[in-house]
């Protein structure tokens, strides 16, 4: 495994155009971006592979961290990690903190939540990501292992996360960071459980998350939008193994308009926290992600939203990969930073 993970990264230094003539030729432009030559590349050499539709979840989970183990990158300098986990009615949770060395005590604590369609994924899928986050905001970064389907259905995940996110807001003190006060972030279907739980929280009268982080986040599961057809069959997110994932994740009887799996549904979304929407360009889920972001501005939310257009779906797990996924995963914590200074300044 060492072993081939070092040619695989030898073989990314090639130049750019190398990359390109090692997959396919010709650079792969649709709907006028224009794909990273990095990613292409492992994009060309995952298609030999069978779909992950082809496979059983508990082996769609083994061959998913072994790819991306391969290309794993080192965690932020500067950040210290603790495996820990917490205590919830039957179950325990298991969780990883980020902590900063040089951390500020007065920024939140983030709760985040990592991709894998409610399927696969785990703490290891984000570890560089959060480590970036707690490393540029200056604050701890809590990463939640909540439970996956099918084994756990909707809405098992989502409790786990909402749980962790109250967690947060009863001892976040104990951690350096302010008491009574959290972030909420996540990728993909992380991204969708940001969604909810903000405004799960609105319609709860509890606590707001001080920001939503959203990256390339699924909003509406009955959605028949334009992206889904023109990069349906884009690496590593296709329309076939979001249909996957959702045949695993819902139950039989559940109703997938329910707010709590189809967020850009809410018709009433004003008075939710500060968003940070971010989109790959990519990915059948950019249209439903610039969407949602349209729709919370719409609302009044204090929104910013980014589309970053030469890369695919789950690029803030390829940072070792590309210099671009590297660069835009630094911009969005710039961005994470940002916003936390400027509800400072407002408070």
């Amino acid at each position: 495994m060492r072993f081939q993970a070092f040619v695989i990264k030898s073989l990314l230094k090639l130049p750019p155009s190398w990359l390109v003539k090692l997959s396919g030729g010709e650079p792969v432009e649709i709907g006028g971006r224009v794909l990273d030559p990095q990613l292409q590349f492992i994009a060309h050499g995952a298609s030999k592979q069978p779909p992950m539709s082809a496979s059983d979840p508990v082996t769609a989970r083994a061959g998913s961290a072994a790819a991306l183990s391969m290309l794993a990158a080192p965690i932020a300098a500067g950040v210290t990690v603790q495996d820990f986990k917490i205590e919830a009615p039957g179950r325990d949770i298991p969780v990883r903190l980020y902590r900063p060395t040089d951390q500020g005590p007065e920024i939140p604590m983030m709760v985040y939540l990592h991709m894998g369609g409610g399927v696969i994924g785990d703490l290891d899928i984000c570890h560089a990501f959060c480590s970036i986050l707690a490393q540029k905001t200056r604050g701890p970064v809590l990463s939640v292992d909540y439970r996956l389907a099918p084994e756990y259905t909707f809405p098992a995940g989502l409790d786990d996360s909402i749980f962790a996110y109250e967690w947060a807001l009863r001892n976040a003190e104990n951690y350096g960071a302010p008491a009574g006060r959290a972030a909420i972030g996540g990728d993909s279907m992380g991204g969708n459980f940001t969604a909810i739980i903000a405004q799960e929280m609105k319609r709860q009268e509890k606590p707001l998350p001080e920001l939503q982080l959203m990256i390339y986040p699924a909003t509406d599961i009955t959605a028949e939008l334009p992206s889904r057809t023109l990069y349906g069959d884009t690496y590593p997110l296709s329309t076939d193994t979001m249909n996957w994932f959702m045949s695993h994740y819902l139950p039989a009887d559940q109703n997938p308009e329910d707010v709590r799996i189809s967020p850009m549904l809410e018709t009433d979304l004003s008075g939710l926290p500060p968003a940070i929407v971010i989109t790959a360009g990519f990915d059948p889920l950019v249209d439903e992600g610039e969407m949602y972001a349209h729709c919370l501005d719409k609302a009044g939310v204090e929104t910013r939203y980014k589309c970053y257009d030469s890369l695919p779906h789950g690029f803030t797990a390829f940072t070792a990969v590309t210099p671009v996924a590297d660069v835009a995963c630094h911009e969005i914590a710039d961005m994470v930073r940002a916003a936390y200074e400027k509800e400072r300044v407002l408070s």
